[in-house]
């Protein structure tokens, strides 16, 4: 009889609505095991977050950091509290601190819709919503967090955005990737009309782009992106743009699909990746049973793919058409999208789907 492949799994509850939606993640990660052959899962806590922080004086503990780096991959719930801040007055964002530490430069937000009850269009056009945010995320905007603190009487305060050559090929190479693996259409997000380090953005990516000769190309402007994207939604497959923009629209086009209790993310690196919501930790909701675990569900989905098992593949694939047959009731909802059902009971009717 053949050894099981076993994989080890960092998990992340976090704070807030994190520890929730992370236990309906973990309930349908046992469920679809039961339907694997040959793949078994260990699973490792951390504590990391506002409230470790709070406990220990460090909010991502070297000891959680080494351990999730010993890890196949990381499943994370939410993490941040907006009255637990830096001296500077931002708040602590651990998540991003993973990103910059282990290198994932790719943040990859898919945006499905699963049923048209759960869109605000009018009419989301032939094909649906259906298409991939690919988020650079350890340089642009967000790399000017790490700048000191501006005095309350200062006269001025700036930040810069950080485009490396190295940054933007290899995010741009996973974006035309992932296009030729889909519908073969890659669109770059971007502000070069106006900005220089955009326009050095655009030009890697079309050089990036003639080894990709098969694969369409769209240049848009960051703003009539936006435009587009509720406009049009169908005529999108893969978007590549600069972090801050990336964590912008990222929020927009979960909209277009019931919100963001709806929008898995992960973030990639070469070696490691972070599977998480894309939400926050809304503590206002916290314990409270109603928060949305299905962008936590799909990002378990996410993280079976990344494992590159075909059986841990085959898994994602079961995992989304749970959901998929969940969401074909209206009735079954969490109350974020109109219905009355817990987020145990969501878990539970996606677990027994498998």
């Amino acid at each position: 009889m053949n050894t099981p492949t076993t994989f080890t799994v960092a998990v992340l509850a976090g704070d807030g609505i994190g520890p929730d939606v992370i236990a309906e993640g973990v309930k349908v990660l046992r469920a679809v095991e039961k339907q694997l052959s040959g793949v078994r899962f260990e699973l490792r806590e951390f504590s990391v977050g506002a409230g470790e922080y709070l406990r220990s004086g460090d909010p991502l503990p070297a000891g959680a950091l080494e351990g999730c780096r010993a890890c196949d991959a990381i499943l994370l719930g939410a993490m941040g509290l907006p009255d637990v801040r830096w001296p500077s007055g931002v708040e602590m964002t651990p998540q991003i601190d993973l990103r910059e530490k282990l290198d994932l430069y790719c943040g990859l937000r898919p945006i499905k819709l699963y049923h048209p009850h759960d869109t605000p269009l009018k009419n989301v056009g032939p094909g649906g919503i259906d298409f991939v945010i690919i988020r650079e995320s350890t340089e642009g905007l967000f790399s000017a967090r790490h700048n000191s603190a501006v005095p309350a009487d200062a006269e001025l305060a700036t930040d810069t955005m950080r485009i490396t050559r190295v940054g933007a090929e290899r995010i741009c190479r996973r974006a035309y990737e992932l296009a030729a693996q889909r519908r073969r259409h890659c669109t770059l997000v971007d502000k070069a009309n106006v900005l220089p380090s955009m326009a050095y953005f655009r030009r890697i990516f079309d050089e990036v782009g003639r080894d990709f000769p098969t694969v369409q190309t769209l240049r848009v402007y960051v703003d009539a992106a936006a435009l587009y994207l509720v406009q049009k939604p169908h005529a999108f497959d893969v978007l590549v743009t600069e972090n801050m923009f990336g964590d912008i629209l990222s929020d927009l086009a979960a909209g277009l699909i019931g919100g963001m209790g709806m929008a898995p993310s992960a973030d990639l690196g070469d070696r490691h990746a972070v599977f998480q919501p894309s939400h926050g930790t809304a503590p206002d909701i916290a314990g409270k049973g109603i928060a949305n675990p299905i962008a936590t569900i799909l990002s378990v989905a996410l993280m079976l793919d990344w494992l590159k098992h075909p059986e841990a593949r085959r898994g994602a694939e079961l995992v989304r058409q749970a959901v998929a047959a969940v969401l074909a009731n209206p009735a079954d909802r969490t109350p974020d999208l109109g219905g009355t059902r817990t987020t145990e009971q969501m878990g539970d009717l996606i677990a027994a789907r498998l």
